[in-house]
């Protein structure tokens, strides 16, 4: 019993640390169900808008405040979407598409299309391209994804973002 106990805690504590010890990542690609593989750099980032934020207070998931960001800057993840081409001819199918950011420990975050392309989420939904003052290819995590509109921001806070995969709902029949 002592012994499934600390196996159990071991694991938890995984889980706990699963996002401190990320590889930092200079570029990330967008994968598949598009008609094209895309790479993206924090240079590409320099080409779209901009949004900025005084500050982002990071919340764990019990919504407990752990940090903040001080002058965040960004690029929203819908523009970086729209550069590749969703696998799809039917605009109404896009509402079975999903997309899920991948951090180079294989920490994964999951969005739904209408939640980046059809709510509030989405017009916050950034690309961190400079915080509190540092360039983002400066900083420790390098490419990182955060939805400030979220409550519990550190849920969706992926630092070292290696890959975005958009997928489709599969038929339930």
């Amino acid at each position: 019993m002592k012994y499934l106990i600390l196996l159990s805690m071991l694991c938890v504590s995984q889980l706990v640390f699963a996002q401190h010890d990320t590889k930092p990542t200079d570029y990330f690609t967008i994968e598949g169900k598009v008609k094209q593989t895309v790479k993206f750099t924090l240079e590409d980032a320099t080409a779209l808008n901009s949004l900025s934020f005084d500050s982002i207070v990071i919340y764990n998931h019990l919504v407990v405040r752990k940090s903040v960001l001080k002058n965040v800057k960004g690029v929203l993840l819908k523009d970086v979407l729209a550069k590749s081409s969703f696998d799809t001819n039917d605009p109404k199918s896009l509402s079975e598409y999903y997309i899920t950011c991948i951090a180079s420990d294989e920490y994964k975050v999951v969005f739904s299309w209408n939640e980046i392309f059809n709510s509030a989420i989405g017009k916050q939904l950034i690309i961190i391209t400079d915080a509190d003052g540092t360039k983002a290819s400066s900083l420790s995590q390098r490419i990182a994804i955060i939805s400030p509109a979220d409550i519990a921001t550190g849920r969706r806070y992926v630092h070292g973002v290696s890959r975005i995969v958009v997928s489709r709902v599969e038929s339930l029949n």
